[in-house]
């Protein structure tokens, strides 16, 4: 399983407006160039990160794109499941599976405790541990 370029590209965002001062916001062009994302791809990445209600972005000459949430409360679960939607492991961890084997099945309580663990390990560290270079191993 590997994350999509997307989700990459909106964590790269996330990281670069966590790293001035909350609130303030950047031009699409400073974010592109920093973190050298094409600003076609950043764009639909900021509404995706909009929609979710991680960032709120203004238009005009004193415009761009900024936190809406504070960097200490925002994790990589957060993006994940922001640009990818909830994450499952398997369509039988999904909402709204209907598998016969659902009840019984040993495959599944495994995926289930990998996804939770998974997903508990990426809500570890917030994106202001990450700019803070405060990561645990």
């Amino acid at each position: 399983m590997q994350i999509t370029r997307q989700t990459e590209y909106a964590v790269r965002t996330l990281l670069e407006l966590a790293s001035v001062p909350y609130g303030q916001l950047l031009s699409t062009h400073i974010i592109s160039e920093h973190q050298n994302i094409p600003e076609v791809f950043l764009k639909k990445t900021i509404q995706l990160l909009a929609r979710a209600g991680l960032v709120k972005t203004q238009r005009g000459s004193q415009g761009g794109v900024g936190l809406l949430v504070v960097p200490e409360k925002i994790t990589i679960a957060d993006v994940l499941t922001a640009v990818e939607g909830k994450v499952a492991l398997n369509v039988c961890l999904g909402d709204g599976d209907v598998c016969p084997n659902k009840a019984n099945c040993g495959v599944r309580c495994i995926l289930l405790r990998a996804q939770q663990a998974m997903i508990k390990e990426l809500s570890r560290e917030s994106l202001l541990d990450i700019v803070r270079g405060k990561i645990g191993n």
